[in-house]
Formats: C-alpha cells, sequence, structure tokens
C-alpha cells in the first residue's frame, strides 16, 4: 500500500468526489427496483468477466512476488473462483434483498397535531479503500448501490490489475441499468492520488471504510477530515474457565480462523485460569500443533513449559493474522476482563464457561462490540440464517460498531406530518 508523504497537486480526488456527489443526489431518489436490478446485473457482470479477472489477478499476483510482497498480502490479494463465485453470490443476495431505504419507524416523541417518524436514508458518498482483497470491491459496491449510495473505490498497488478488471465490469452493469453517471468509481495509480487526498473531501465525502492491516486503518483515521468506520481484523481473546470444556475451548479457536482468506474474528490469544490443569495445557497445545498452529505463551508459562514460544510484550495488542495463539495465565475473571478491554482489537471477544454468573459477567464487562459464550466468533459476509450481508466487523464506538451491514451505510431521517393546523 502506498504510503501518505504528503498532499498530492491532483484534481482528480475532487473531481471525483463532485461527480460522487452530485450521482448520490440523484441515486437517493431511485426505486428501490431500479437498485435491486442494478445489484443483480453486477453479480452477472462478474460472472461474465471471470476469465479477465482471474487473468488480471494472475498478473498481479506474478508483480507482486517479483516485489517481494509479504505472504499475507498475496494470500489476501490470491483471486480463486470460489473466491469470486462468493462474491457473486452475495451480490445475487443483496439484489433478492427488501429495498433498506424508506423503512419507516415510528419516532420516539410526537408533536401536537402531527404524526413524527423516521425513515432510513442513504448516507451519500463513501470511499471504501482496502489492502489487496479485490472482491471486496465487488461486495462494497453492492452494499453501497443497494443502499442508493455513490461509492468511490480505492485499492492497493498489489491488485490493481484485478481492481480495475470488477470496476470495469461493475460499471458496464451500472451503466446498462441506468443509474446515475458517477455513482461508482475507481481510483487508480495513474491518477497519482495518495490516501490523504481522498480521505480529505469531507465537501463531499460522507463516509471512508478502510479494509486490512492496522497501519492502513490507523493511515486512515489519521488523516482523514470525513467520518471514518473503522474495521478490525484479528486479535481476539478467548477466556477459559477453571469449569470450562477443553474440547470446546480447541474447536472454539480452529473455528474461529476458518474465515478465509480474512481470519477477521479468529481467537488469537487466549487467557487461562491458574487453576487449569497442565496436562489439559499440553493436551490442547499438542492438538493445536497437528492443526498448524504456532503456539506462544507469557514468560510464566514458558518458564514452566519450555517448548513454548515467548510472546512478547508488544504481541498482546496486536494481531498476527496467522495460525499464531498467544497463552497467558489470569488469577480471575476479573483480571481477564481487564486484560481484554486494555489489549483486545475490541470487535468480537470470547469466555468458555458452565457458568451462567461468569457468562453474564464477561458480557457486560468486556468492552468489545461482540461477546460471545461458548461460541465461536467465526465471521461470515454471507451467512446461511437472517437477510443480512457483512462487509466487516467494527470495532469503534462511535457511527456504527459490530457487523457492518446495509444499514451501517444509512442515516435516520425524522419527518414531521402536520395537519395543516395552526
Amino acid at each position: 500500500m502506498r504510503t501518505v508523504d504528503g498532499f498530492d497537486v491532483n484534481p482528480e480526488p475532487i473531481a471525483s468526489a463532485r461527480r460522487a456527489h452530485q450521482a448520490a443526489l440523484k441515486l437517493g431518489t431511485t426505486k428501490g427496483a431500479d437498485r435491486s436490478r442494478a445489484v443483480l446485473a453486477m453479480a452477472q457482470a462478474i460472472t461474465r468477466s471471470f476469465d479477465d479477472i482471474l487473468e488480471a489477478n494472475t498478473l498481479d499476483l506474478e508483480a507482486s512476488r517479483e516485489m517481494a510482497v509479504p505472504d499475507l498480502i498475496l494470500d489476501w490479494l490470491k483471486l480463486t473462483p470460489k473466491r469470486l463465485e462468493m462474491a457473486v453470490d452475495i451480490l445475487q443476495r443483496l439484489g433478492e434483498l427488501s429495498d433498506p431505504l424508506r423503512r419507516v419507524r415510528h419516532a420516539d416523541y410526537q408533536l401536537d397535531d402531527s404524526q413524527t417518524y423516521t425513515q432510513l436514508m442513504p448516507l451519500g458518498v463513501i470511499a471504501f479503500i482496502y489492502e489487496a482483497f479485490p472482491e471486496l470491491g465487488a461486495i462494497a459496491a453492492g452494499l453501497c448501490i443497494k443502499t442508493g449510495n455513490s461509492l468511490i473505490l480505492k485499492g492497493s498497488t498489489e491488485a490493481s490489475h484485478s481492481n480495475a478488471a470488477i470496476a470495469n465490469a461493475l460499471l458496464s452493469a451500472v451503466t446498462e441499468v441506468g443509474l446515475p453517471e458517477g455513482c461508482l468509481q475507481l481510483i487508480t495509480e495513474e491518477h497519482g492520488t495518495s490516501i490523504r487526498d481522498i480521505v480529505t473531501q469531507d465537501q463531499c465525502l460522507n463516509l471512508v471504510i478502510p479494509y486490512g492491516r492496522s497501519s492502513l486503518i490507523q493511515q486512515v483515521v489519521r488523516h482523514s477530515t470525513s467520518p471514518v468506520l473503522k474495521s478490525a481484523i484479528g486479535n481476539c481473546y478467548l477466556y477459559w474457565s477453571p469449569n470450562g470444556s477443553l474440547e470446546m475451548v480447541r474447536w472454539l479457536i480452529i473455528d474461529s480462523h476458518q474465515s478465509e482468506p480474512d481470519p477477521v474474528n479468529a481467537i488469537e490469544k487466549v487467557l487461562i485460569h491458574r487453576q487449569a490443569l497442565p496436562s489439559s495445557l499440553t493436551t490442547l497445545w499438542n492438538s493445536l500443533k497437528e492443526k498448524g498452529f504456532e503456539i506462544k505463551g507469557d514468560a510464566e508459562l514458558v518458564e514452566a513449559f519450555p517448548q513454548l514460544q515467548l510472546a512478547k510484550d508488544g504481541e498482546w495488542q496486536s494481531a498476527y493474522l496467522t495460525k499464531t495463539v498467544a497463552f497467558k495465565l489470569v488469577d480471575s475473571l476479573e483480571a481477564a476482563i481487564s486484560w481484554i478491554n486494555r489489549y483486545s482489537s475490541g470487535h468480537a471477544d470470547c469466555i468458555v464457561t458452565e457458568s451462567y454468573q461468569e457468562s453474564r459477567q464477561f458480557a457486560l464487562g468486556v468492552n468489545s462490540a461482540s461477546s460471545y459464550i461458548n461460541a465461536s466468533p467465526r465471521f461470515s459476509r454471507n451467512p446461511s440464517r437472517g437477510e443480512s450481508v457483512f462487509l466487516g466487523m467494527s470495532n469503534q464506538k462511535g457511527h456504527r460498531r459490530g457487523l457492518i451491514s446495509l444499514e451501517s451505510l444509512t442515516t435516520v431521517k425524522h419527518i414531521v406530518q402536520g395537519n395543516g393546523r395552526f
């Protein structure tokens, strides 16, 4: 991902933001059926362009390997037919969902001689800044068009060919359906545009969503003059209570790492009560190693179990984003909650316990977007149950928190309908 040094002398970000803003004014008043038809057309366009997209992705992979791009980014970058099919499935599902806009809700207050209600409305213009993950551009486009928002896409250099191929397919679809020109735009390297150039267009931009490693998220947050919906990946904690099941702990850790290619809610840190049996710990670690996990421990555990690698101080607040799990001893549930609130990413943390009282204390005490009690935090963009599709997870307290869904890309308008009396 290109670093930010200063402002680029380039009018393109301003022009793109203005085009997107003008398009959003029209897009917000379109019929839900037209927006749904556009999202379904996107799915068909991606399907028709399968070969072109995969060929473009091969070019990106070859160039990235020559540039010695980290293996983690190569994994995120590499498109497979399965990953593209998942994006198509999500677009099709979005197209078939009911219109999220115009939903009317009763207001919390009423004025005399009038009826007051609230209605979901588009935010306006959204910028999605993402590191690798080419298919996420298509999913973000589906979510934005469905909610009546214009979208500006800014991908990383490593995925330039893939992003362009996907954007061309998406643009052909929205043009075919007749949506406003400018409602979907891709900022390419040819524009010479930095991240800062985009996120400072607050006169036209209503929301920025960064997706990738923590360094990218912090870069966007640091420079943006527009609201930011932060996303988070990894560094989720699990507390293993003395009465919790060893087999459940094992299963939750393994299952949480199954959301590929981005382990959004992967359990990377485990806090163990001191009463845990050494034999249970050895059994767990051996089982995880057989599944390809790297095991680390705090200084106290490493002293007792020399086969463990030492987890350094800075690792407890950082995501590994690999199949690595670090273990630490704690004296109590209260100590575990305090440690999690200080070092966790704050978007998905778990407890394994048979105690209802402990589960309630954990759920209310942990300051995270989601708490999981004897349940895997595994993330799915397209869950089989319910009517939601998710772009990612947010760990912030502002704007929206938790799962980033259609409703996360809307705002509320209060409407007062009077009867003409004065």
